[in-house]
């Protein structure tokens, strides 16, 4: 009984670790707003969507507030039900912060989204533009607003502004914001959000960090796991 008591306890502190590095790790990583596509051309309006699935340190989200950066030449907030949107407009007319409130606070652990039609300009081409979001709580705020610095690993920065890679200008007739596909609009519209919910979708089980640090988890666990069973059988022996 001496042999077997330290054996037993060490097996489930080592399981218990693996477990926990293994679950915790991909919810640390996913832990921040998310935008989808995360890609864009110039020159055309494409639907982006801000997703989140947490809240400020367990606290239920209030409302996030999306501020429109340069490059962006219109931004128009996609109506939906659950939200309020409120704008800030600049002597232009084009809107320069975006509120969404949210009818009922949403809770941590639960999965939201809101969106919005942005133009991007064509002197945005081959370029990277962060879109800053501060997400406000019931208790406390969180700004997802840092950007990765040249030669920094994006997944390094404890609160990353959401980012969208702008590509090539795109082709005429490309952008459903031209006067001459006005026509088209409505149906360019639905299919750019139906392409934003798929993306949005498979982001969730998409981010490599996280598949990486959930297998790293799960070998931790095993390690520990095949170290208790050496180390009882050679006590035994």
């Amino acid at each position: 009984m001496t042999t077997r008591t330290p054996l037993r306890r060490s097996l489930v502190i080592g399981s218990i670790a693996g477990l926990a590095l293994a679950v915790g790790a991909p919810l640390a990583a996913s832990a921040h707003v998310h935008v989808n596509p995360g890609t864009a051309s110039a020159g055309a309006t494409s639907t982006l969507t801000f997703d989140f699935s947490h809240g400020c340190d367990g606290s239920p989200t209030t409302a996030l507030v999306i501020d429109i950066p340069e490059g962006v030449g219109n931004a128009t907030p996609v109506v939906q039900g659950g939200w309020t949107i409120t704008r800030e407009v600049g002597d232009d007319g084009v809107p320069t912060q975006v509120t969404f409130t949210a009818d009922t606070p949403v809770e941590d652990g639960l999965k939201a989204a809101v969106s919005l039609d942005a133009l991007f300009d064509e002197s945005a081409a081959d370029t990277s533009i962060p879109f800053p979001v501060t997400q406000l709580c019931v208790d406390g705020e969180t700004a997802w607003t840092q950007v990765a610095e040249e030669g920094q690993d994006p997944h390094d920065l404890e609160s990353p502004a959401p980012v969208v890679e702008v590509g090539a200008v795109a082709a005429e007739g490309d952008g459903h914001g031209d006067a001459a596909g006005a026509g088209d609009d409505h149906a360019s519209h639905d299919e750019s959000a139906t392409d934003a919910e798929a993306a949005s979708a498979s982001s969730d089980g998409g981010d490599p960090l996280a598949r990486w640090l959930a297998a790293g988890g799960l070998v931790a666990g095993l390690a520990a796991l095949a170290v208790v069973l050496v180390r009882g059988r050679s006590r035994k022996s």
